[in-house]
């Protein structure tokens, strides 16, 4: 009952703000879930897919907990507990090369190439007339309220993006959790999309993604405050016959679990529907949240992710400027 009760407020929570009232009437599409259980807390073994043939636009959002008000205590260290094989994992290494290749005074961007990788990374990676390849990770840093934060993380070899809001004032910090995939997903050990070139535009803040096997797709940050963090993302075209994106992350227990539930709301439905995100299996729904309803011990702070406002080509809107 008192689960029931805090996913309703986050809800309607999340309801209450224009962003989320104006997803009512989008475009249902087929949520489907390929999770598979596993004991170890550091690999991704949920995966949340999204598909349709006519989304051409829609929403992705990191947005804190509903416990996080009350949070007093966080944990963001990982967990290798019944890992049967961390060597990987934990390799040192050589130092990564890191390089800077657009800063300002209150943004910046920083690139890393590691010694190893899982995937090897042929991406280019640009900012005007500033080219660089061979990047494993992407970080994208702000600096809000007399500090510094780091907001976003793309990894270009196999697409995977992680976001979160600024820290509440509280904290005055927050762990990440969370990943997801934006593009045609494939599947090469495990989802991935495969893009050839990433363009960033820093005053619009927008990356311009270029998929390997044709198409684009822009992804703006339209708002990020200590509340929440909002990508619009764009695609010159439909993604058809694979799913156009996808959530990744990890669930071993309620209690050890960077996301634990699921809510959506069905296509022409009267209310949302719960579950437990191992439970779930597939809807058509327009709107989509995957989250916590009580603190775990892995990543506590790290945002809830809500998907929404899908659109077709018709009804895809023109960017408003930024709220940051």
């Amino acid at each position: 009952m008192r689960q029931s009760f805090i996913l309703l407020a986050a809800l309607g929570w999340l309801s209450a703000t224009p962003a989320f009232a104006a997803t009512l009437d989008g475009l249902a599409v087929d949520v489907t879930n390929t999770s598979e259980p596993i004991l170890c807390a550091e690999k991704d073994n949920v995966a949340i897919n999204f598909a349709s043939p006519e989304v051409h636009n829609f929403q992705i959002e990191a947005v804190h907990p509903a416990y996080i008000g009350n949070l007093r205590q966080d944990r963001w260290e990982p967990d290798w507990t019944a890992c049967e094989d961390i060597s990987e994992e934990t390799s040192k290494g050589s130092p990564p090369r890191k390089v800077t290749f657009y800063e300002s005074v209150d943004m910046w961007l920083t690139g890393f190439s590691f010694p190893t990788f899982w995937r090897p990374s042929d991406v280019t990676m640009r900012i005007g007339d500033r080219v660089e390849r061979n990047l494993h990770m992407v970080q994208l840093w702000v600096r809000r309220n007399e500090r510094v934060e780091e907001v976003l993380v793309l990894y270009p070899a196999d697409g995977y993006w992680r976001i979160r809001p600024l820290p509440p004032q509280h904290l005055g910090w927050s762990a990440y959790g969370s990943s997801f995939l934006v593009g045609p997903v494939e599947f090469d050990q495990r989802p991935v999309v495969n893009l050839k070139d990433v363009a960033f535009d820093p005053r619009t803040m927008t990356f311009t993604l270029t998929f390997a096997n044709g198409g684009k797709a822009t992804v703006s940050i339209k708002t990020l405050d200590d509340e929440r963090m909002t990508l619009d993302v764009t695609f010159d075209q439909a993604v058809k016959d694979k799913p156009f994106a996808a959530l990744r992350s990890m669930y071993v227990t309620e209690f050890n679990a960077d996301v634990a539930r699921l809510a959506v709301r069905e296509e022409k439905a009267k209310a949302w529907r719960e579950e437990r995100i191992m439970d779930f299996r597939n809807a058509r729904a327009t709107d989509v949240w995957a989250g916590r309803l009580v603190p775990s011990r892995h990543n506590t702070s790290a945002p809830d992710m809500v998907f929404n406002r899908f659109r077709p080509a018709k009804d895809a809107h023109p960017k408003a400027a930024p709220k940051l």
